[in-house]
C-alpha cells in the first residue's frame, strides 16, 4: 500500500468511527434521562419510606406494600441495571476507550467523538 491509500483508509476509519459514536449519543442521552428520573423517584420513595413512623412497626414486606411508589421504582431501577443501563449510559466512552487500546499499537489515539489523534513517532536510538 502506498501512503495515499493508507491515508484514505485512515480517513474512512475516522469517518466511520465518528459516525458510529455520534449515532450512539442520542440514545445515550435518553438512557441517562431515564436513569436520572428513576433514581430521583427511588430516592424520593426511599425518603418517604424511611420517615414513615409505621415502617418501624410493621414487617419489611408490609412496609414495602404500604409504599408502592418506592417499591415499584426500586424494582424498576434494579431491572434497568440487570438490563445493562449502566453500559448504555457510557457506551460512546466504552467504544472510544477500546479504540484507543487498539490504536495505541499504531502510535495513534482518538478523542471521545471518534476523531483520530496521530502521535509523533518515537525516536529509536
Amino acid at each position: 500500500m502506498n501512503s495515499l491509500e493508507q491515508a484514505e483508509d485512515l480517513k474512512a476509519f475516522e469517518r466511520r468511527l465518528t459516525e458510529y459514536v455520534s449515532c450512539l449519543q442520542p440514545a445515550t442521552g435518553r438512557w441517562r434521562m431515564i436513569l436520572i428520573v428513576i433514581s430521583v423517584c427511588t430516592a424520593t420513595g426511599a425518603w418517604n419510606w424511611l420517615i414513615d413512623p409505621d415502617t418501624q412497626k410493621v414487617s419489611f414486606f408490609s412496609s414495602l406494600w404500604n409504599h408502592p411508589f418506592f417499591t415499584i421504582s426500586c424494582i424498576t431501577l434494579i431491572a434497568l441495571f440487570f438490563a445493562g443501563i449502566h453500559k448504555r449510559v457510557v457506551a460512546p466512552s466504552i467504544i472510544a476507550a477500546r479504540c484507543r487500546t487498539v490504536l495505541a499499537e499504531y502510535n495513534m489515539s482518538c478523542d471521545d467523538t471518534g476523531k483520530l489523534i496521530l502521535k509523533p513517532r518515537p525516536h529509536i536510538q
